[in-house]
């Protein structure tokens, strides 16, 4: 039972932490303020929280998730390459190659135009 104490006890001054601090925010928030608004560092929003984007962000953010997710599969294929051999460098070259070839279909759609 003593090391289910121990957790007990965390857990417990944890919960007392985090009721602390909430009380403490909604004692020392000052009156008037929006309590579903958005946090912008006290100021208010200019615009609306579901204001539209230009489209050509939405490509981009494509494009910033296909870098993102080759560098999350190069890591641990750096780690492993030594040891698989050759059979690793060809995968990766064919992964490379698809997002190679998306990359020049949103080239060619224009999406790295910023003007």
């Amino acid at each position: 039972m003593e090391p289910y104490a121990a957790v007990l006890a965390l857990l417990g001054l944890l919960a007392v932490v985090i009721a602390s601090v909430y009380s403490l925010s909604y004692a020392l928030a000052p009156p008037g303020t929006p309590a579903a608004g958005p946090f912008l560092s006290g100021a208010r929003p200019e615009e609306h929280a579901m204001s539209r984007y230009h489209v050509r962000w939405y490509a981009v953010t494509l494009l910033f998730l296909a870098f993102d997710m080759e560098m999350v599969f190069m890591y641990p294929w750096a780690l492993v390459v030594a040891s698989v051999g050759a059979k690793a460098v060809v995968e990766m070259f064919a992964f490379l190659g698809l997002l190679m070839a998306g990359v020049l279909y949103a080239w060619r759609e224009g999406a790295l135009r910023w003007s």
